[in-house]
């Protein structure tokens, strides 16, 4: 079991917010978990940790962290472009194209992007390239 029951990040838009998620999400094989009109948005892949939307509940706009980001694992490096192209045609924003970050381990592979709110986003693979994969 997670030691971590969920993450919540800000949002302005929630509708927006769904279309942008379940399409970066989706590629990396989360899941958008059913919840009755007007509950945030929730996502999971194999249970916890949960990832949460919500409105601001002092009713000020959601921002975003300088220096914080949430990374999600991705199976292959293949998922880790997946994620990042995803997120681009979805309107999200390059902070680091997919590749490999030797300073953080030998096979850590990823990409940053932002989302529509501004939340920094990671898709990390630590698994060895792919057989006749060129990335």
């Amino acid at each position: 079991m997670s030691v971590i029951s969920h993450v919540t990040l800000g949002t302005n838009d929630p509708v927006r917010a769904g279309r942008f998620y379940d399409a970066v999400l989706g590629v990396l094989g989360f899941a958008r978990l059913p919840k009755p009109p007007g509950k945030p948005l929730a996502y999971e892949k194999g249970g916890m940790p949960t990832l949460y939307l919500y409105t601001p509940e002092d009713g000020r706009p959601a921002t975003w962290g300088n220096g914080t980001h949430i990374a999600f694992v991705a199976d292959t490096r293949d998922a880790v472009h997946r994620f990042h192209e995803t997120a681009l045609a979805q309107g999200g924003r390059c902070e680091g194209p997919p590749g490999p970050r030797p300073h953080y381990g030998e096979t850590y592979y990823a990409a940053y992007v932002r989302d529509l709110d501004g939340n920094k986003l990671q898709a990390v693979c630590y698994a060895e390239p792919e057989a006749g994969v060129t990335h």
